[in-house]
């Protein structure tokens, strides 16, 4: 799909998507992560930081039979699979879903022995809710089939309101793609004339069509091969091009940095981080904007995994009225150390009681060992020890 785009051809992959043909759509979504390094990596940065969130189960009580239900599931996202399934779902932020499969192994209990991502190309949006997910098989390859419950991990992301087709962010792309695959072709044939003199061929006017012929090749060859063969009656002349012929580079290369930011903003929703020459403090301030798009991102893959795959090991395994523990991937925040040091040096002298193990854990200090060596505060010059 994307070899070849022009305008015509993208607005008609787009028209079909938005009838549920999105076969073309998903081709381009897909060609365009391997063709555009750009969007690839910003892409991946946002897929990175939820998949390196750590998971965690909330048991539904502190009854004995909801914490062993957690602990169960525990075992699950924390086995070696669970960061790949994180992977494979957040695929649907550029796709705008993802179908993963479970495969299930049946010894004590029911537990995933592997995850499986499927080309999204193997379903379609059901053609009357357009919300609804169908399988494409050969019993209906057409409308496709209802999925197989307690089988699929479908996750597709809530980037705007409307229908689940025009979701991904590939839709979003698709412009800035096409605008800058033109660029870096007219910047590329700039390129590789820029700088050489021009070859002027001149023939007399009793010249035939085989005449002409032969020198526009050697004309050509010039170019390539530095030699060329031809009639004495024809002539080739160099004009040395100006070497300030313009901005042509500097057109071509600030239109692609434009899509490029543009794309930045699509994805990551800034482009401090991405851009070259951008400060330090920049980047910080504008990372506030991307937390905003990580917490969403990852509130809502945590919504699809209790119900594709906690309810369906929930209820395997315990019983179809257990309670249901929590999954959640929380966004852990930065402690500003420096300001919580100098909130207890003020309030603890004034009568604040606080828990010494809170503070370890505020700030990522463990609690000391039985015998250990511990750090204590200086002895005091005017104490007489």
């Amino acid at each position: 799909m994307a070899a070849g785009l022009t305008p015509d051809r993208l607005a008609a992959i787009l028209r079909a998507a938005d009838r549920g043909d999105t076969q073309n759509y998903l081709t381009l979504a897909e060609e365009m992560e391997e063709r555009d390094a750009h969007y690839a990596a910003v892409l991946g940065v946002r897929k990175r930081a939820v998949s390196a969130l750590a998971p965690q189960v909330e048991a539904a009580s502190d009854a004995a039979d909801d914490q062993a239900i957690a602990d169960a599931l525990r075992e699950v996202v924390g086995g070696p699979e669970f960061p790949a399934l994180v992977e494979d779902c957040l695929d649907a932020l550029g796709k705008g879903f993802a179908a993963v499969e479970i495969i299930w192994r049946r010894g004590a209990r029911w537990t995933p022995e592997r995850y499986e991502w499927r080309d999204p190309r193997w379903f379609r949006w059901d053609i009357e809710d357009g919300r609804t997910l169908r399988l494409l098989d050969e019993e209906d390859g057409y409308r496709g089939v209802p999925l197989a419950p307690a089988k699929w991990i479908v996750h597709a992301p809530r980037l705007r309101s409307g229908l689940p087709a025009r979701g991904g962010l590939a839709r979003t792309a698709a412009a800035a793609y096409l605008i800058k695959a033109y660029a870096l072709t007219d910047w590329t044939a700039f390129a590789e004339v820029y700088g050489m003199p021009l070859r002027l061929g001149r023939y007399g006017p009793g010249a035939t069509e085989e005449d002409i012929e032969t020198l526009i090749g050697a004309v050509a060859n010039l170019g390539t091969d530095a030699a060329a063969v031809m009639p004495d009656s024809m002539r080739v002349e160099f004009q040395q091009a100006s070497s300030g012929a313009g901005r042509g580079a500097e057109v071509f290369r600030d239109l692609a940095q434009y899509v490029d930011s543009q794309v930045s903003k699509a994805v990551l929703g800034q482009t401090m981080t991405t851009d070259e020459g951008s400060s330090r403090a920049q980047a910080v301030v504008h990372d506030a904007v991307r937390g905003d798009i990580l917490r969403a991102d990852a509130r809502q893959l945590a919504a699809t995994l209790e119900r594709d795959l906690v309810t369906p090991f929930a209820r395997l395994n315990f019983g179809a009225e257990v309670a249901l523990p929590r999954l959640t991937l929380p966004v852990v925040e930065p402690e500003d150390t420096e300001a919580l040091t100098r909130a207890l040096e003020r309030l603890v002298p004034l009568g604040l009681p606080v828990q010494a193990s809170v503070v370890r854990d505020r700030l990522g200090l463990p609690d000391p060992q039985e015998g250990a060596a511990v750090l204590r505060p200086p002895r005091s010059a005017h104490s007489g020890e």
